[in-house]
Protein backbone atom coordinates (compact mmCIF):
# COMPACT_ATOMS: atom_id res chain seq x y z
CA UNK A 1 0.00 0.00 0.00
CA UNK A 2 1.19 3.58 -0.76
CA UNK A 3 -0.05 6.33 1.67
CA UNK A 4 0.63 9.25 -1.10
CA UNK A 5 -2.20 7.04 -3.34
CA UNK A 6 -4.60 6.55 -0.50
CA UNK A 7 -4.83 10.38 0.24
CA UNK A 8 -5.22 11.00 -3.69
CA UNK A 9 -7.90 8.75 -4.06
CA UNK A 10 -9.80 9.54 -0.67
CA UNK A 11 -9.62 13.45 -1.96
CA UNK A 12 -10.53 12.05 -5.71
CA UNK A 13 -13.46 10.15 -4.23
CA UNK A 14 -14.48 13.05 -2.25
CA UNK A 15 -14.61 15.30 -5.39
CA UNK A 16 -16.97 12.55 -7.23
CA UNK A 17 -19.24 12.66 -4.12
CA UNK A 18 -19.66 16.79 -4.72
CA UNK A 19 -20.65 16.25 -8.19
CA UNK A 20 -23.84 14.92 -7.36
CA UNK A 21 -25.10 18.03 -5.53
CA UNK A 22 -23.59 19.90 -8.18
CA UNK A 23 -25.95 17.81 -10.44
CA UNK A 24 -28.80 19.32 -8.52
CA UNK A 25 -27.50 22.90 -8.07
CA UNK A 26 -27.25 22.55 -12.23
CA UNK A 27 -30.25 20.72 -12.86
CA UNK A 28 -32.31 22.97 -10.23
CA UNK A 29 -31.55 25.80 -11.68
CA UNK A 30 -32.91 25.03 -15.37
CA UNK A 31 -36.00 24.23 -13.95
CA UNK A 32 -39.22 26.68 -13.21
CA UNK A 33 -39.19 27.54 -9.52
CA UNK A 34 -42.45 25.36 -8.52
CA UNK A 35 -39.72 22.25 -9.54
CA UNK A 36 -36.18 23.22 -7.82
CA UNK A 37 -37.08 21.03 -5.17
CA UNK A 38 -38.25 18.00 -6.91
CA UNK A 39 -35.66 18.08 -9.19
CA UNK A 40 -33.09 18.39 -6.21
CA UNK A 41 -34.72 15.39 -4.48
CA UNK A 42 -34.07 13.14 -8.07
CA UNK A 43 -30.31 13.81 -7.35
CA UNK A 44 -30.35 13.28 -2.98
CA UNK A 45 -32.73 9.97 -3.84
CA UNK A 46 -29.85 8.62 -5.80
CA UNK A 47 -27.28 9.45 -2.95
CA UNK A 48 -29.61 7.66 -0.85
CA UNK A 49 -30.67 4.42 -2.72
CA UNK A 50 -27.27 3.79 -4.79
CA UNK A 51 -24.94 4.15 -1.36
CA UNK A 52 -27.54 1.28 0.60
CA UNK A 53 -27.63 -0.59 -2.64
CA UNK A 54 -23.99 -0.62 -3.82
CA UNK A 55 -22.78 -1.92 -0.34
CA UNK A 56 -25.33 -4.79 -0.19
CA UNK A 57 -24.66 -6.19 -3.80
CA UNK A 58 -23.81 -3.63 -6.80
CA UNK A 59 -20.43 -3.30 -6.09
CA UNK A 60 -19.92 -7.04 -6.06
CA UNK A 61 -21.84 -7.36 -8.63
CA UNK A 62 -20.15 -5.13 -10.74
CA UNK A 63 -16.18 -6.10 -9.63
CA UNK A 64 -15.97 -9.22 -8.11
CA UNK A 65 -13.89 -11.41 -9.76
CA UNK A 66 -15.65 -15.08 -9.37
CA UNK A 67 -18.53 -14.14 -11.79
CA UNK A 68 -18.41 -14.22 -15.65
CA UNK A 69 -18.21 -11.68 -18.57
CA UNK A 70 -21.50 -10.38 -17.95
CA UNK A 71 -21.73 -9.85 -14.44
CA UNK A 72 -19.75 -10.55 -11.46
CA UNK A 73 -21.12 -12.65 -8.85
CA UNK A 74 -22.35 -12.18 -4.91
CA UNK A 75 -19.25 -13.30 -3.03
CA UNK A 76 -18.16 -9.83 -2.42
CA UNK A 77 -22.30 -9.21 -1.18
CA UNK A 78 -22.47 -7.01 2.49
CA UNK A 79 -18.69 -6.15 1.62
CA UNK A 80 -17.46 -9.54 2.27
CA UNK A 81 -13.63 -9.58 1.90
CA UNK A 82 -14.08 -6.17 1.23
CA UNK A 83 -11.08 -4.64 3.32
CA UNK A 84 -8.76 -2.14 4.03
CA UNK A 85 -5.98 -4.45 2.28
CA UNK A 86 -5.62 -3.56 -1.21
CA UNK A 87 -6.82 -5.66 -4.36
CA UNK A 88 -4.23 -6.30 -6.48
CA UNK A 89 -6.65 -7.30 -9.51
CA UNK A 90 -8.03 -3.21 -9.27
CA UNK A 91 -5.17 -1.58 -7.45
CA UNK A 92 -2.09 -2.78 -5.15
CA UNK A 93 -1.80 0.58 -3.69
CA UNK A 94 -4.64 1.97 -2.13
CA UNK A 95 -7.39 0.36 0.21
CA UNK A 96 -9.71 -2.07 -1.68
CA UNK A 97 -12.77 -0.86 0.04
CA UNK A 98 -11.39 2.91 -0.55
CA UNK A 99 -11.77 1.23 -4.60
CA UNK A 100 -15.51 0.37 -3.62
CA UNK A 101 -16.01 4.15 -2.55
CA UNK A 102 -14.70 5.46 -5.49
CA UNK A 103 -16.66 3.29 -7.77
CA UNK A 104 -19.93 4.27 -5.58
CA UNK A 105 -19.49 8.17 -6.26
CA UNK A 106 -19.45 7.23 -10.19
CA UNK A 107 -22.57 4.90 -9.99
CA UNK A 108 -24.30 7.37 -7.58
CA UNK A 109 -23.76 10.16 -10.13
CA UNK A 110 -25.02 8.32 -13.36
CA UNK A 111 -28.59 7.61 -12.05
CA UNK A 112 -28.53 11.53 -10.97
CA UNK A 113 -27.76 12.04 -14.33
CA UNK A 114 -30.65 10.42 -15.97
CA UNK A 115 -32.84 12.73 -14.02
CA UNK A 116 -32.00 15.54 -16.26
CA UNK A 117 -34.61 13.46 -19.12
CA UNK A 118 -37.89 13.59 -17.20
CA UNK A 119 -37.93 16.19 -14.40
CA UNK A 120 -41.15 18.09 -13.90
CA UNK A 121 -43.34 14.69 -14.59
CA UNK A 122 -42.20 11.80 -13.11
CA UNK A 123 -43.67 10.34 -9.64
CA UNK A 124 -40.73 9.78 -6.61
CA UNK A 125 -41.69 7.06 -5.71
CA UNK A 126 -41.90 5.29 -8.91
CA UNK A 127 -38.48 6.79 -9.08
CA UNK A 128 -36.67 5.55 -6.29
CA UNK A 129 -37.95 1.84 -7.47
CA UNK A 130 -37.00 2.60 -10.84
CA UNK A 131 -33.17 3.20 -9.68
CA UNK A 132 -33.15 0.40 -7.69
CA UNK A 133 -33.74 -1.83 -10.37
CA UNK A 134 -31.67 -0.22 -12.96
CA UNK A 135 -28.84 -0.10 -10.42
CA UNK A 136 -28.22 -3.65 -10.35
CA UNK A 137 -30.04 -4.60 -13.99
CA UNK A 138 -27.87 -1.88 -15.84
CA UNK A 139 -25.18 -0.32 -14.23
CA UNK A 140 -23.44 -2.80 -12.79
CA UNK A 141 -23.57 -5.04 -15.57
CA UNK A 142 -22.32 -2.35 -17.77
CA UNK A 143 -19.74 -1.52 -14.76
CA UNK A 144 -18.48 -5.30 -15.12
CA UNK A 145 -18.22 -5.31 -18.59
CA UNK A 146 -16.03 -2.24 -19.04
CA UNK A 147 -13.91 -2.70 -15.91
CA UNK A 148 -14.54 -5.67 -13.79
CA UNK A 149 -12.22 -8.33 -13.98
CA UNK A 150 -13.10 -10.95 -16.60
CA UNK A 151 -15.53 -8.17 -18.18
CA UNK A 152 -16.02 -8.83 -22.23
CA UNK A 153 -15.51 -5.10 -23.27
CA UNK A 154 -12.29 -5.07 -20.84
CA UNK A 155 -10.88 -8.32 -22.55
CA UNK A 156 -12.00 -7.15 -26.02
CA UNK A 157 -9.83 -4.28 -25.39
CA UNK A 158 -12.23 -1.38 -25.83
CA UNK A 159 -11.40 1.64 -23.46
CA UNK A 160 -13.11 3.79 -21.25
CA UNK A 161 -10.65 5.93 -18.68
CA UNK A 162 -13.42 7.26 -16.21
CA UNK A 163 -16.59 6.17 -18.13
CA UNK A 164 -17.24 7.61 -21.18
CA UNK A 165 -19.64 3.93 -21.88
CA UNK A 166 -20.57 3.47 -17.89
CA UNK A 167 -21.89 7.04 -16.47
CA UNK A 168 -22.56 9.22 -19.94
CA UNK A 169 -24.11 6.73 -22.44
CA UNK A 170 -25.71 4.48 -20.36
CA UNK A 171 -27.42 7.51 -18.50
CA UNK A 172 -28.12 9.23 -21.31
CA UNK A 173 -30.04 6.63 -22.98
CA UNK A 174 -32.06 5.69 -20.20
CA UNK A 175 -32.86 9.39 -19.70
CA UNK A 176 -33.95 9.51 -23.56
CA UNK A 177 -35.73 6.30 -22.66
CA UNK A 178 -38.01 6.93 -19.74
CA UNK A 179 -38.15 10.68 -22.04
CA UNK A 180 -39.86 8.29 -24.67
CA UNK A 181 -42.27 6.43 -22.03
CA UNK A 182 -43.04 9.12 -20.14
CA UNK A 183 -44.07 11.59 -22.91
CA UNK A 184 -43.96 15.24 -23.35
CA UNK A 185 -44.08 17.52 -20.84
CA UNK A 186 -48.12 18.89 -20.74
CA UNK A 187 -46.50 22.50 -20.58
CA UNK A 188 -46.18 24.20 -24.12
CA UNK A 189 -44.28 27.01 -22.88
CA UNK A 190 -40.42 26.75 -22.52
CA UNK A 191 -38.81 25.05 -19.06
CA UNK A 192 -37.46 28.54 -18.03
CA UNK A 193 -33.95 28.48 -16.45
CA UNK A 194 -35.73 30.42 -13.03
CA UNK A 195 -32.01 30.68 -11.53
CA UNK A 196 -28.95 30.54 -13.94
CA UNK A 197 -26.63 31.63 -11.30
CA UNK A 198 -27.28 27.89 -9.71
CA UNK A 199 -27.12 26.67 -12.95
CA UNK A 200 -23.54 28.40 -13.07
CA UNK A 201 -22.38 27.49 -9.54
CA UNK A 202 -23.51 23.82 -9.89
CA UNK A 203 -21.75 23.59 -13.41
CA UNK A 204 -18.80 24.70 -11.46
CA UNK A 205 -18.76 22.28 -8.88
CA UNK A 206 -19.15 19.52 -11.56
CA UNK A 207 -16.04 21.14 -13.52
CA UNK A 208 -13.89 20.95 -10.19
CA UNK A 209 -15.61 17.27 -9.25
CA UNK A 210 -14.22 16.29 -12.53
CA UNK A 211 -11.06 16.30 -11.66
CA UNK A 212 -11.53 13.84 -9.26
CA UNK A 213 -14.03 11.49 -11.54
CA UNK A 214 -10.87 11.57 -14.37
CA UNK A 215 -7.63 12.14 -12.57
CA UNK A 216 -8.65 9.57 -10.11
CA UNK A 217 -9.50 6.59 -12.57
CA UNK A 218 -5.71 6.67 -12.79
CA UNK A 219 -5.94 5.15 -9.17
CA UNK A 220 -2.35 6.76 -8.02
CA UNK A 221 -0.89 9.87 -9.01
CA UNK A 222 1.53 9.08 -11.90
CA UNK A 223 1.96 10.37 -15.63
CA UNK A 224 -1.30 9.36 -16.69
CA UNK A 225 -3.12 10.67 -13.95
CA UNK A 226 -1.54 14.29 -15.18
CA UNK A 227 -2.48 13.71 -18.76
CA UNK A 228 -5.94 13.42 -17.84
CA UNK A 229 -5.40 16.21 -15.20
CA UNK A 230 -4.43 18.76 -18.15
CA UNK A 231 -6.76 16.80 -20.90
CA UNK A 232 -9.96 17.36 -18.66
CA UNK A 233 -9.49 20.81 -18.02
CA UNK A 234 -8.61 21.60 -21.88
CA UNK A 235 -10.81 19.36 -22.87
CA UNK A 236 -13.66 21.37 -20.96
CA UNK A 237 -12.40 24.70 -22.22
CA UNK A 238 -12.41 23.51 -25.83
CA UNK A 239 -15.99 22.89 -25.15
CA UNK A 240 -17.33 25.99 -23.57
CA UNK A 241 -15.71 28.04 -26.50
CA UNK A 242 -17.32 25.53 -29.16
CA UNK A 243 -20.71 25.58 -27.80
CA UNK A 244 -20.27 29.22 -27.21
CA UNK A 245 -18.91 30.23 -30.54
CA UNK A 246 -21.50 27.88 -32.51
CA UNK A 247 -24.27 29.18 -30.43
CA UNK A 248 -23.58 32.66 -31.02
CA UNK A 249 -23.39 32.26 -34.89
CA UNK A 250 -26.61 30.69 -34.99
CA UNK A 251 -27.99 32.67 -32.78
CA UNK A 252 -26.07 35.54 -32.48
CA UNK A 253 -25.79 35.37 -28.74
CA UNK A 254 -23.54 33.51 -26.57
CA UNK A 255 -25.34 32.52 -23.60
CA UNK A 256 -24.11 31.50 -20.15
CA UNK A 257 -26.49 28.75 -20.22
CA UNK A 258 -25.07 27.57 -23.01
CA UNK A 259 -21.17 28.40 -22.34
CA UNK A 260 -21.14 26.20 -18.72
CA UNK A 261 -23.23 23.30 -21.25
CA UNK A 262 -20.42 23.44 -23.25
CA UNK A 263 -17.94 22.90 -20.54
CA UNK A 264 -19.70 20.18 -19.28
CA UNK A 265 -19.98 18.69 -23.24
CA UNK A 266 -16.51 18.89 -22.85
CA UNK A 267 -16.04 16.96 -20.48
CA UNK A 268 -18.27 14.24 -21.19
CA UNK A 269 -16.34 14.14 -24.48
CA UNK A 270 -13.15 13.47 -22.68
CA UNK A 271 -14.25 10.96 -19.81
CA UNK A 272 -13.50 8.22 -22.06
CA UNK A 273 -10.13 9.18 -23.41
CA UNK A 274 -8.71 11.44 -20.37
CA UNK A 275 -6.00 8.65 -19.71
CA UNK A 276 -4.66 7.58 -22.97
CA UNK A 277 -4.81 10.59 -25.65
CA UNK A 278 -2.38 13.48 -25.85
CA UNK A 279 -3.64 17.17 -24.70
CA UNK A 280 -3.36 18.06 -28.52
CA UNK A 281 -6.37 15.80 -28.68
CA UNK A 282 -7.96 16.66 -26.32
CA UNK A 283 -8.16 19.93 -27.94
CA UNK A 284 -9.88 19.08 -30.81
CA UNK A 285 -12.31 16.31 -28.20
CA UNK A 286 -13.25 19.47 -26.62
CA UNK A 287 -13.82 21.61 -29.30
CA UNK A 288 -15.90 19.00 -31.33
CA UNK A 289 -17.56 17.59 -27.92
CA UNK A 290 -19.26 21.38 -27.47
CA UNK A 291 -20.61 21.83 -30.85
CA UNK A 292 -21.48 18.36 -31.41
CA UNK A 293 -23.64 18.34 -27.89
CA UNK A 294 -25.53 22.28 -29.30
CA UNK A 295 -26.66 19.62 -32.33
CA UNK A 296 -27.79 17.18 -30.16
CA UNK A 297 -29.96 19.42 -27.69
CA UNK A 298 -30.99 22.32 -30.65
CA UNK A 299 -31.12 20.74 -33.80
CA UNK A 300 -31.73 16.34 -33.40
CA UNK A 301 -34.23 16.87 -30.41
CA UNK A 302 -36.45 19.48 -32.11
CA UNK A 303 -36.14 16.99 -35.64
CA UNK A 304 -36.63 13.88 -33.14
CA UNK A 305 -39.65 15.51 -31.12
CA UNK A 306 -38.87 13.87 -27.90
CA UNK A 307 -39.09 16.01 -24.62
CA UNK A 308 -35.57 15.47 -22.38
CA UNK A 309 -36.38 18.29 -20.23
CA UNK A 310 -32.31 18.83 -19.27
CA UNK A 311 -31.03 17.32 -22.36
CA UNK A 312 -29.19 14.58 -20.78
CA UNK A 313 -29.37 12.51 -23.96
CA UNK A 314 -28.01 15.26 -26.05
CA UNK A 315 -25.12 16.75 -23.33
CA UNK A 316 -24.07 12.74 -22.20
CA UNK A 317 -25.23 10.26 -24.47
CA UNK A 318 -24.23 12.60 -27.81
CA UNK A 319 -21.07 13.15 -25.49
CA UNK A 320 -19.91 10.06 -24.36
CA UNK A 321 -20.62 8.98 -27.98
CA UNK A 322 -18.40 10.82 -29.48
CA UNK A 323 -15.26 10.61 -26.91
CA UNK A 324 -15.38 6.79 -27.29
CA UNK A 325 -15.20 6.96 -30.87
CA UNK A 326 -12.37 9.42 -30.42
CA UNK A 327 -10.66 7.66 -28.09
CA UNK A 328 -10.50 5.07 -30.86
CA UNK A 329 -9.11 7.59 -33.27
CA UNK A 330 -6.48 9.12 -31.03
CA UNK A 331 -5.56 6.89 -28.22
CA UNK A 332 -1.49 6.30 -28.35
CA UNK A 333 0.84 3.98 -25.96
CA UNK A 334 3.12 6.99 -25.95
CA UNK A 335 0.52 8.50 -23.16
CA UNK A 336 -0.22 5.29 -21.38
CA UNK A 337 1.47 1.89 -22.07
CA UNK A 338 -1.28 0.01 -20.27
CA UNK A 339 -3.63 1.45 -23.26
CA UNK A 340 -3.76 0.91 -27.18
CA UNK A 341 -2.78 3.07 -30.19
CA UNK A 342 -5.80 4.33 -31.88
CA UNK A 343 -6.35 4.99 -35.93
CA UNK A 344 -3.76 8.13 -36.38
CA UNK A 345 -1.60 5.86 -34.41
CA UNK A 346 -1.62 3.05 -36.81
CA UNK A 347 -4.48 0.32 -35.33
CA UNK A 348 -7.98 1.07 -36.64
CA UNK A 349 -8.77 -2.11 -34.95
CA UNK A 350 -9.10 0.17 -31.85
CA UNK A 351 -12.18 2.14 -33.51
CA UNK A 352 -14.06 -0.72 -34.12
CA UNK A 353 -13.62 -2.33 -30.65
CA UNK A 354 -15.13 1.39 -29.23
CA UNK A 355 -18.08 1.25 -32.03
CA UNK A 356 -18.94 -2.61 -30.84
CA UNK A 357 -18.77 -0.97 -26.54
CA UNK A 358 -20.84 1.75 -28.00
CA UNK A 359 -23.45 0.23 -29.78
CA UNK A 360 -23.69 -2.96 -27.19
CA UNK A 361 -24.29 -0.64 -24.52
CA UNK A 362 -26.69 1.92 -26.38
CA UNK A 363 -29.11 -1.62 -27.08
CA UNK A 364 -28.49 -3.12 -24.02
CA UNK A 365 -29.61 -0.26 -21.80
CA UNK A 366 -32.17 1.02 -24.00
CA UNK A 367 -33.51 -2.58 -23.57
CA UNK A 368 -33.23 -3.05 -19.95
CA UNK A 369 -34.53 0.70 -19.07
CA UNK A 370 -37.23 -0.08 -21.46
CA UNK A 371 -38.53 -3.10 -19.29
CA UNK A 372 -37.63 -1.69 -16.42
CA UNK A 373 -39.95 0.90 -16.20
CA UNK A 374 -42.56 -0.25 -18.01
CA UNK A 375 -42.64 -3.52 -15.75
CA UNK A 376 -43.49 -0.36 -12.64
CA UNK A 377 -46.02 0.78 -14.75
CA UNK A 378 -47.62 -2.17 -14.56
CA UNK A 379 -48.05 -1.74 -10.77
CA UNK A 380 -48.19 2.01 -10.19
CA UNK A 381 -48.47 5.23 -12.31
CA UNK A 382 -45.32 6.65 -13.23
CA UNK A 383 -46.03 10.01 -14.36
CA UNK A 384 -47.93 12.60 -12.07
CA UNK A 385 -51.36 13.93 -12.84
CA UNK A 386 -52.20 16.78 -14.79
CA UNK A 387 -52.71 18.93 -11.75
CA UNK A 388 -49.45 17.84 -9.57
CA UNK A 389 -47.85 19.51 -12.80
CA UNK A 390 -49.40 22.61 -13.62
CA UNK A 391 -49.11 23.31 -10.31
CA UNK A 392 -45.38 21.97 -9.73
CA UNK A 393 -43.69 19.14 -7.77
CA UNK A 394 -42.49 20.97 -4.79
CA UNK A 395 -45.63 22.02 -3.39
CA UNK A 396 -47.69 18.19 -4.53
CA UNK A 397 -45.21 15.66 -3.46
CA UNK A 398 -42.82 17.13 -1.32
CA UNK A 399 -44.77 19.91 0.50
CA UNK A 400 -42.38 22.54 0.38
CA UNK A 401 -41.60 25.68 -1.52
CA UNK A 402 -38.10 26.37 -2.29
CA UNK A 403 -38.83 30.36 -1.99
CA UNK A 404 -40.69 32.42 -0.12
CA UNK A 405 -43.30 35.10 -1.82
Amino acid sequence: MVPADSVFMFVSTVLVWIMTPAIALFYGGMVKSKNVLSTAMYSFGSLGIVSVLWVLVGYSLAFSTGGSGLLGDLSWAGLNDVTFKPNADYSATIPHNLFMMFQMTFAILTIAIISGGFVGRMRFSAYLIFISFWLLLVYSPVAHWVWGVGGWLRDLGALDFAGGNVVHISSGVAALVLALVLGKRRENTPSGHHNLMLVLLGGSFLWLGWFGFNVGSALTLNDVAMFAFINTNTAAACGLIGWAGIEWIVNKKPTVSGAISGGISGLVAITPGAGFVTPMASILIGLIGGIVCFWGVTYLKSKLGYDDTLDAFGIHGIGGTWGGIATGLFATKAVNSAGANGLFYGDPALVLKQLVAIVSTYIFVAVVTFVIIKAIQLFMPIRVDEEAEVKGLDITIHGEHAYID
